[in-house]
């Protein structure tokens, strides 16, 4: 496909999704202030049952980004936020903004050398983190220690009535050294900056093409690259996923923010475009079916994006506990596959729709999705949002375009790409080719434009010279009787090259013989496709979000 071709997905968008989208000079802060000022009676925010108008939200705003103008915070200035899902992360994730500083979002589970190898890379000086986990933060050493630490209580957002009956999932090796945080020299509790005066209007706001956020993509170890996005970026994406929900009215909607906010994915489609919409944002500081079916009674969401797993394990609980899903309008998966053994029971039970989207940290992160519409297509990750182009391109040679429907490296461009890694140019132009964002992914491009993820770059195993997609191994196995997860990789061969190799979760109450497992497979693939090498094992390591992790699957297996 050329690159002046027609886009053939336009023709499949559902009904009242426009083609494309005219450019916003807007930031982030312009989209926040347009909600205050259009919603500021409606509820913004929704936590264990407390609220926060939009009014409040802006007040909050306001007197937070002038308390960390006090503590020295200026334009491009890194801010760290370790934070759960609360009603202070996005007062916080708007108040940095708000002085065109730069947000860098960080899980509150990791550990300190976890942690210190992204603070090394950027650098922040101030962090606002969970009481629960500032002792952490003060095991750096002193080349990476950080000026001021502000606290916060998320406790504090919640009634009286739970402050003492909520268990949150913290360090157990450091749940008692962080209790005593409130004491520590060196910290800035949040109350002091939520109690202080308002920024003055006249303080600079950020302009579209500024850095708003440092989002990290390489996991725990090695070295951490850092996604720079711009305003403009976070800005277009959430307009192209208000764009794909047209049905969803702004003012009406309820989205709820199971999703860590600190992940790409919660962070757009929480964190932006819920309050862009003038959405009620119902938070979850974790997820956990009897937390969210209780709030799924009084006010079911109108939109709840999540993965498979969250969707599978609510399904389960809501039918155990004969709690009604409908009412859910829209449900968007992304981070993994979605099968269809998780989308029919849930759009039973919902009356509403589960398609699969798709997209990287690097694009903001949204980059598409299946139309929210019949003519959706199961097993593929749906059509590129307005505005975004995409090619299929040989990966050996990615100036050239391969015919539709045959497999190659995507790659992309639009209003929501990055323009680069944090402080790192060579990374930056290994990724690009001619201005196009080279996402890894090898893709087929179908004459609709629906595209299908055969897997990544990375990941293909290379066997006896042919190439092996681990993702459509997987898929193979999964259908054997007994087997509850798999998950596939290349292990060094005993001549050359790499063999199949797969680690196998066995359901309760079940037997796996590898033996028979291979033979089985041998009836579904092709034969140097089949794993060499069947290795049972008790689970699989995943992420927050509950994605297979299939380089921590290899080391563990090179450890064995």
């Amino acid at each position: 496909m050329s690159t002046d071709a027609p886009r053939p997905w336009v023709s499949s968008y559902a009904a009242g999704v426009p083609d494309d989208l005219a450019p916003s000079s807007d930031s982030l802060v312009d989209l926040i202030e347009g909600s205050v000022r259009d919603w500021g009676r409606h509820t913004a925010l929704e936590f264990f049952g407390s609220t926060m108008r939009y009014s409040e939200l802006g007040d909050q705003i306001s007197r937070v980004a002038q308390g960390l103008r006090k503590l020295g915070v200026r334009k491009g200035d890194p801010v760290a936020i370790v934070l759960p899902n609360c009603p202070q992360h996005v007062v916080a994730f708007y108040a940095v903004l708000r002085l065109g500083a730069i947000v860098v979002e960080h899980n509150p589970l990791y550990t300190a050398r976890e942690m210190r190898h992204q603070f090394e890379d950027h650098g922040a000086k101030v962090v606002i983190a969970w009481d629960k986990v500032v002792a952490t933060l003060q095991e750096f050493p002193a080349d990476v220690a950080v000026d001021t630490i502000v606290s916060v209580d998320i406790t504090r957002a919640m009634p009286l009535r739970l402050r003492a009956a909520l268990a949150l999932p913290i360090p157990k090796a450091r749940r008692s050294r962080s209790d005593l945080t409130a004491k520590v020299r060196g910290t800035v509790p949040w109350k002091k900056l939520v109690e202080g005066s308002h920024l003055r209007k006249s303080v600079p706001a950020p302009t579209a093409d500024d850095v708003a956020l440092i989002q990290y993509t390489s996991g725990t170890t090695g070295t951490p690259k850092g996604a720079t996005l711009t305003h403009r970026n976070l800005v277009a994406n959430a307009a192209q996923s208000r764009a794909w929900v047209p049905e969803i009215e702004r003012g009406t909607a309820v989205v709820y923010a199971v999703l860590p906010l600190f992940h790409a994915y919660g962070l757009t489609l929480c964190l932006t475009f819920a309050m862009s919409m003038g959405a009620r944002l119902v938070l979850f500081p974790k997820f956990d079916p009897d937390l969210v079916l209780p709030v799924i009674k009084k006010r079911p969401p109108t939109f709840l994006p999540a993965v498979p797993p969250i969707y599978e394990r609510l399904t389960a609980a809501a039918a155990k506990k004969k709690v009604s899903l409908e009412g859910i309008r829209i449900a968007i998966s992304g981070a993994m596959p979605l099968q269809e053994s998780v989308v029919e029971p849930w759009e039973a039970a919902t009356g509403g729709y589960l398609v699969e989207g798709y997209g990287l940290s690097e694009t903001s992160p949204v980059l598409m999705a299946n139309p929210v519409a019949d003519h959706r297509v199961p097993g593929t990750v749906g059509l590129p949002l307005p505005g975004t182009e995409v090619r299929v391109v040989d990966p050996e040679d990615p100036t050239r375009d391969l015919p539709i429907g045959e497999a190659g490296e995507l790659i992309v461009r639009g209003p929501q790409v990055f323009s680069g890694y944090w402080k790192k140019p060579d990374e930056t132009a290994e990724v690009f080719v001619d201005g196009w964002f080279r996402t890894g992914d090898i893709v087929t491009l179908d004459e609709r434009g629906f595209v299908r993820i055969v897997d990544r770059i990375k990941e293909l195993i290379i066997t006896g010279g042919f190439n092996v997609a681990p993702s459509e191994v997987e898929d193979a196995l999964r259908g054997y009787e007994g087997v509850a997860d798999v998950a596939v990789v290349g292990m060094p061969g005993a001549h050359s090259g790499e063999e199949v190799v797969a680690a196998v979760v066995v359901a309760p109450g079940a037997t796996v013989d590898g033996e028979s497992l291979r033979a089985w497979a041998r009836e579904k693939l092709t034969p140097y496709k089949v794993p060499r090498r069947v290795v049972i094992v008790e689970e699989l390591p995943k992420s927050l979000i509950g994605k297979v992790l299939r380089r921590k699957v290899r080391d563990q297996l090179l450890e064995q």
